[in-house]
């Protein structure tokens, strides 16, 4: 029998369930890391990542083909100037150099009869008992001999110089940075076997932005700090900065030279990072990191703030400038002080409560709404 009141009230029973339900089931507020484009944008503007190189990197191969028969140096070893490094198997150029040797002396002895008939005859026109002509003709197969000797001994000369390019020597003091070839293996003529890091010098490789390269020159002084030795900064300067961008990164490559006195503490290879005080930081200008700009629905750049009172998120349309390496000027339609999303934006909603946090995942403390 159907019953009115009892129907009311299973009713009733069932929406206060599904209110419950809703409350349980209702998602806590998303964690969003929130950076003030004031200076918190995770961008160093005068900082550079480089790697110490050395001042002078000569590539080394053998000036003649062969197979390389010992090698005497691997990477890392340090070598001094006119180290034997790796030598061919030379049996071919030295039978080179012993052919040659023959037809020098060849060439010599013809020499040495041609000279001694001409004097002969020299003699013999004084006296007259030979023609005129027949001593010009001995004079012309002396200088052909002459020519015959001389071109053999430069033919020597260079079997000899073959020879001896049969080892490879260290051209300079260093170490050797690289080993790109194995005893056995044959090699031709000005393929690189070792990289040699010469000890004149040692420098930071770095690359600049395209966006700021007006800001720097050679001959600037810098700072190096070295990723093992965090706070001690070392003396350097600019040394020299491409002529032209990298296609692709549109970067230009710079080196950095360290002063004389740093030298001693730095090793190749390692992580260094090169600060320039006096470069233009455009510190007045508001920054965010790229990862911050997002789309609005009429396709401008706009970012997502929350607000201190409610947490909610709101996409504000912003004026940006021309985009750095990992950070973008922002012109208009931000303050210093607001709480803008840095990464993620692509996940959130308009309205969204969440939960802002900074760089080291703490907490952001909001002041509270102020009464109106």
């Amino acid at each position: 029998m159907w019953n009115p009141r009892l129907a009311t009230l299973l009713l009733s029973f069932g929406l206060l369930s599904a209110c419950g339900g809703d409350d349980a089931n209702q998602e806590a507020p998303r964690p969003v890391l929130v950076v003030h484009p004031g200076g918190d944008a995770g961008v160093s503007l005068t900082a550079f990542a480089g790697e110490i190189r050395a001042r002078e990197e000569s590539p080394l191969s053998f000036r003649v083909g062969g197979q390389i028969l010992e090698r005497f140096v691997d990477a890392g070893d340090r070598v001094k100037r006119g180290d034997v490094l790796a030598k061919l198997d030379a049996r071919d150029v030295q039978a080179q150099a012993e052919a040659a040797q023959a037809q020098a002396s060849a060439a010599d002895a013809e020499l040495t009869r041609a000279t001694a008939e001409r004097q002969r005859l020299a003699a013999l026109v004084q006296d007259q008992l030979v023609s005129r002509s027949a001593f010009d003709a001995q004079q012309a197969a002396w200088a052909a001999a002459a020519g015959q000797a001389r071109a053999a001994r430069a033919n020597l000369v260079v079997a000899r110089n073959q020879a001896a390019y049969a080892q490879l020597r260290a051209p300079r003091d260093g170490v050797v940075a690289t080993r790109n070839a194995e005893a056995g293996q044959t090699v031709s003529a000005g393929q690189v076997v070792y990289t040699l890091a010469g000890d004149a010098g040692r420098e930071v490789a770095i690359a600049l932005p395209e966006s700021r390269i007006a800001d720097f020159h050679p001959g600037q002084p810098v700072l190096v700090e070295l990723w093992s030795s965090p706070g001690e900064r070392l003396p350097g300067r600019i040394r020299e900065i491409a002529a032209a961008a990298d296609p692709q990164a549109r970067t230009f490559a710079t080196r950095v030279a360290l002063e004389t006195s740093a030298i001693g503490s730095v090793a190749l290879g390692q992580s260094a990072r090169v600060y320039v005080p006096g470069a233009r930081t455009n510190a007045a200008t508001l920054r965010l990191p790229l990862s911050a700009l997002q789309r609005d629905k009429s396709g401008g750049t706009a970012v997502w703030v929350v607000d201190p009172a409610t947490r909610k998120l709101q996409l504000k349309p912003v004026r940006v400038g021309a985009f750095g390496e990992d950070s973008v000027p922002v012109l208009s339609g931000l303050h210093a002080n607001a709480w803008v999303v840095a990464a993620g934006g692509h996940l959130l909603r308009e309205g969204e409560v969440v939960a802002p946090v900074d760089r080291d995942n703490r907490p952001v403390a909001t002041p509270p709404a102020q009464a109106r």
